[in-house]
C-alpha cells in the first residue's frame, strides 16, 4: 500500500517517515486475543506495524461480546485468533499476521517470544504474566503490561532498558492474594478497550523512540473518577538475574508491595477504640464525606492530595479510607511517593466494609 495511507503520521512533526518505517519493520507479539488484545491489535495493525503475532487458544463466547467488540454473534464458538486475524487482514492487507493458536507455556515461551521485538501482554492472570516476564528477561525483550480490575486499569512498560520488571512491580508470593479475574469480578466493557489502546500507544513509543514510555512508572486509570495516576516503580536488580524458566507458572500469585499495609476493617475499629496516635484520612469527595463518615476522620479528596499535602501528619501513622478501598489504595501509593518514610495503611473494603463490620462487632448503626 502507498504511503498515502499513513500520510497523517508522516506529516506529524516528531514522528514522520522515519518512525513510520520503524513500525513497518517491527515485529510485535500480542499474547491474548480478548478485551485488551483486540483493541491493541486493531490500532497496531491500522498504524502499519509490519508483523503482528496473535497468541491465544480461546474460543469466542457470548459473554465476550460486550467488551471484545471486534467479535460478533456469528463468531460465537470460533477460535479467537482465527476471527481476529481475519478482521485484521481486512483492515490492513499489508500486515504479516501470524496465527499462534495456543496458550503460552514454559515449553513454547522462549521459542515464540524470540521471534518478536516487543511483547504486548494482554493476558488475564498472574501466572502468564510471570512467565512472559521471565522469558522477556532471558531474551532481553520489552513488554507492555496491562491489566483491569473492576473500574480500574493499569499500564506499564517493563523489562525495557534500565526499568523494572513485572516482579519488581508485583513480587511473587506463596500466599493466596490473587486479584479476581473479570469472570469472577466483572468488568465494564469500555475499560479493556481503553487499557488495550494505551498498551498499543506504549508499544508504538518503544518501537519508534518517540515520547516518554511508562518505564519505571505504573499508570493507574480510574474510570469512575476519570483520573490518571502515575506512581514510580523502583527496579530490583535481583529480578533481572533470571536465566531459566520455571516448570510451572500455574499457581503463581503476587503480593502487591507498593509501600503500604492493608488494614482490615476490624483492625481499624480496634485502633479507633484504643485511640492510638494516627491520622485517619477519608479520600472520598466532599459530598460523600458529608453524607457519612467516621468521627475521627478528616476529608482530603484523592484529587486534592498533592495541593493539600501539608495537612498530612507524616510523623504519625496515616490510615486512608474511601468507599470501597480502591481510591484509598491510589492515595496510599501517592502518599508513599510524597512521604517515603511514613507508615501508611489502607482500609480494606473502605466504608462499606467498616459499616458492615460495625454492625456485627459493635452492634451499632
Amino acid at each position: 500500500m502507498s504511503a498515502y495511507r499513513y500520510q497523517k503520521h508522516i506529516k506529524l512533526k516528531g514522528f514522520g517517515e522515519e518512525a513510520q518505517n520503524k513500525l513497518a519493520n517491527a515485529k510485535i507479539l500480542i499474547i491474548g486475543a480478548g478485551g485488551l488484545g483486540t483493541p491493541a491489535a486493531q490500532y497496531l495493525n491500522g498504524m502499519g506495524v509490519g508483523t503482528i503475532g496473535i497468541m491465544d487458544q480461546d474460543l469466542i463466547e457470548e459473554s465476550n461480546l460486550a467488551r471484545q467488540t471486534l467479535y460478533c454473534p456469528k463468531d460465537i464458538g470460533k477460535a479467537k485468533t482465527d476471527t481476529l486475524i481475519s478482521w485484521l487482514h481486512q483492515q490492513n492487507p499489508d500486515t504479516r499476521l501470524i496465527n499462534l493458536k495456543e496458550y503460552i507455556n514454559p515449553e513454547n515461551a522462549l521459542e515464540t517470544i524470540a521471534g518478536f521485538d516487543l511483547i504486548v501482554d494482554a493476558s488475564d492472570n498472574f501466572g502468564t504474566r510471570y512467565l512472559v516476564n521471565d522469558a522477556c528477561i532471558i531474551l532481553d525483550k520489552p513488554f507492555i503490561y496491562g491489566a483491569i480490575h473492576d473500574f480500574e486499569g493499569q499500564v506499564s512498560v517493563l523489562n525495557y532498558k534500565d526499568g523494572p520488571t513485572y516482579r519488581c512491580l508485583f513480587p511473587e508470593s506463596s500466599q493466596n492474594q490473587m486479584i479476581p479475574n473479570c469472570d469472577e469480578n466483572g468488568v465494564l466493557g469500555v475499560l479493556p478497550g481503553l487499557i488495550g489502546t494505551y498498551q498499543a500507544l506504549e508499544a508504538i513509543k518503544v518501537i519508534t523512540g518517540i515520547g516518554e514510555p511508562l518505564v519505571g512508572k505504573l499508570m493507574i486509570v480510574d474510570t469512575l473518577g476519570q483520573s490518571h495516576l502515575k506512581i514510580g516503580v523502583p527496579c530490583n536488580p535481583e529480578n533481572k538475574a533470571i536465566d531459566k524458566l520455571k516448570a510451572d507458572y500455574g499457581q503463581a500469585v503476587c503480593a502487591v508491595d507498593l509501600g503500604y499495609t492493608e488494614l482490615s476493617p476490624e483492625g481499624l475499629l480496634e485502633r479507633l477504640g484504643k485511640k492510638d496516635s494516627f491520622q485517619l484520612v477519608d479520600v472520598r469527595s466532599k459530598t460523600e464525606f458529608e453524607q457519612d463518615h467516621l468521627d475521627q476522620a478528616i476529608n482530603i479528596p484523592l484529587q486534592e492530595i498533592h495541593e493539600r499535602k501539608e495537612e498530612f501528619k507524616s510523623e504519625k501513622e496515616l490510615i486512608l479510607i474511601c468507599q470501597s478501598g480502591k481510591r484509598s489504595q491510589q492515595a496510599a501509593m501517592m502518599l508513599k511517593e510524597i512521604f517515603p518514610n511514613a507508615p501508611i495503611f489502607n482500609v480494606q473494603g473502605g466504608m462499606n466494609a467498616v459499616r458492615s463490620t460495625k454492625v456485627v462487632v459493635g452492634g451499632g448503626k
